[in-house]
């Protein structure tokens, strides 16, 4: 796994972006399937649609 992965993590935490947002941007990032329907929250897939394209876009949107 790149470092890319790691740092965009640390940055995402840094910053006190949703965690819904960091584990969507996370499953994104990896290629993984979408989550269960009744699961998905609009920071979720947020995150994932940013990680599909390796960017933080949304992140600010998503903060706590």
């Amino acid at each position: 796994m790149s470092n890319q992965y790691y740092e965009t993590i640390k940055q995402l935490e840094n910053m006190k972006v949703s965690r819904q947002y960091i584990l969507g941007w996370a499953s994104g990032y990896m290629g993984n399937p979408e989550i269960e329907e009744q699961r998905i929250t609009e920071a979720w897939q947020a995150g994932y649609e940013d990680g599909k394209s390796r960017s933080t876009a949304e992140a600010e949107n998503w903060k706590e």
